[in-house]
């Protein structure tokens, strides 16, 4: 997918349009606590949304996506120290303010110790709830950050929007992220996300396949090289590592680095400097390294391909992109970005018929993102209609109506996965899911009735 990411900017201006507030869930059972600290926190201009409990915060953070919580110790059915495990679990590097009464400041304590960023004790005073929420989102790495660094990256799915929140956590740290997925997710453009979103922005960003270039170029491509020519003159060729100073380097299909380069790799992560080939000069490396793979790299690490001590300097923070089969919701508003794409590039402004876009949602997709392009490009390109009919469709995925779900059979499985999607993401809330739907509540349940499906499968409990 073609980037269409602008660098943001690394000062500090007011709020602007383009720029969201800083997000903050506030969970408590005390709903006269839960107002008091809404109203203060908003007064300071941040967004805030507040639940009266461990399940519903769970649902509302995949929604949500906040940069800090702030949740009460003492909780039912769900206590804070289990919620903040399951945060942890969900969306490492996410930081948690527990409340804790005077009693259970011991409780509140150990929670720190298990990855909390701190405490506050009850009641909370005014200022000392500001100070500690702007260190959390100071040391969080957040800094208002321009939407723009995730702009490329085309979801409303709730699995995606998980994924992102991920990525903008680790971004505002140095901490070195594998990406693992199948190929055609959309790796690299995670990738890029993270750097956007990076205090590292503003410096170059560059991918490298490790499995689509020699290994003796690749040697080059990475460490660079020293030349020494008959007259005793040396010649610099400098590597990645080295080019890139300030930036991140991507290592795309990083399971296909060979062993020999896997040694000279983790030498450099270790020491954090880079001898160039045939050089003797020491020269300090100061990159962020994003690896991505498509491939096992437990089963190669099992075979002796891969080395387990490389292994674990990468996968610091690891990050698996969902298939698009996990994110069909996702697919119309793709296709309608494919097609926008072609009609700026080409003038040729087409559009799908409704039974087209149906057939596209619940088709199978091995090369995910990647193949659904080409999918849309192939169908611009050989419709003869500015209505790109389901025939056209049926031809590009390789089958007849024979091969393929009827149109009913298409168009209920897509209303179903719909349906749970958006109940998924409302936690169960009909209320909420009937909004997003922009449906009113008995038409909204007349399709679960419909389609086998009830709201308490979706509840938090």
């Amino acid at each position: 997918m073609p980037s269409q990411l602008m660098p943001t900017d690394t000062r500090k201006p007011p709020l602007s349009p383009t720029r969201h507030k800083p997000r903050i869930l506030v969970v408590d059972d005390d709903p006269g606590l839960l107002r008091l600290l809404t109203i203060r926190l908003r007064a300071e201009n941040y967004d805030v949304e507040a639940v009266e409990g461990g399940p519903q915060a769970l649902a509302a953070a995949g929604r949500f996506r906040p940069d800090l919580v702030i949740t009460d110790l003492r909780m039912e059915p769900m206590d804070g120290i289990s919620l903040l495990k399951e945060l942890q679990v969900r969306w490492p590097g996410l930081k948690v303010i527990m409340l804790t009464a005077h009693g259970t400041i011991p409780d509140a304590v150990q929670a720190t110790q298990m990855g909390a960023f701190g405490f506050l004790t009850k009641p909370v005073e005014k200022q000392e709830l500001l100070d500690q929420v702007q260190k959390a989102l100071r040391i969080s790495g957040f800094s208002a950050s321009d939407e723009n660094w995730r702009a490329a990256i085309i979801t409303r799915s709730a699995v995606m929007e998980e994924k992102l929140a991920q990525a903008h956590m680790v971004a505002g740290t140095d901490a070195r992220v594998l990406i693992t997925g199948e190929s055609g997710t959309g790796k690299e453009l995670l990738a890029k996300a993270i750097h956007l979103a990076s205090p590292r922005r503003h410096k170059p960003f560059v991918a490298v396949n490790c499995g689509a270039i020699a290994e003796n170029v690749l040697e080059i491509e990475l460490f660079g090289q020293e030349k020494v020519a008959s007259t005793g003159a040396t010649t610099q060729h400098p590597g990645l590592f080295s080019t890139t100073d300030g930036g991140t380097v991507m290592l795309d299909e990083i399971g296909d680095l060979p062993l020999r380069l896997q040694v000279k790799l983790l030498r450099v992560l270790q020491e954090g400097v880079i001898r160039p080939v045939g050089g003797t000069q020491a020269l300090p490396v100061n990159v962020r390294v994003i690896s991505a793979t498509h491939r096992d790299l437990q089963q190669l690490l099992a075979q002796g391909q891969f080395r387990e001590d490389l292994y674990y300097r990468l996968n610091v923070v690891h990050i698996e992109m969902p298939s698009l089969g996990r994110r069909r919701e996702d697919i119309p508003l793709l296709v309608a970005h494919f097609l926008a794409q072609i009609a700026q590039e080409t003038g040729q402004r087409k559009i799908y018929a409704p039974e087209a876009v149906e057939l596209l949602a619940t088709a199978d997709w091995p090369g995910n993102i990647r193949q659904l392009q080409n999918v849309v490009r192939q169908n611009v390109a050989l419709s003869q209609a500015p209505i790109i009919p389901v025939e056209l469709v049926q031809q590009s995925l390789g089958g007849g109506p024979g091969h393929l779900p009827s149109f009913d059979e298409a168009r209920d499985e897509f209303t179903r996965s719909y349906l749970s999607q958006i109940l998924q993401i409302t936690g169960g809330n009909v209320t909420q899911a009937a909004r997003l739907a922009k449906r009113n509540r008995t038409d909204f349940y007349k399709l679960l009735s419909r389609h086998q499906l009830t709201a308490e499968e979706f509840k938090q409990r």
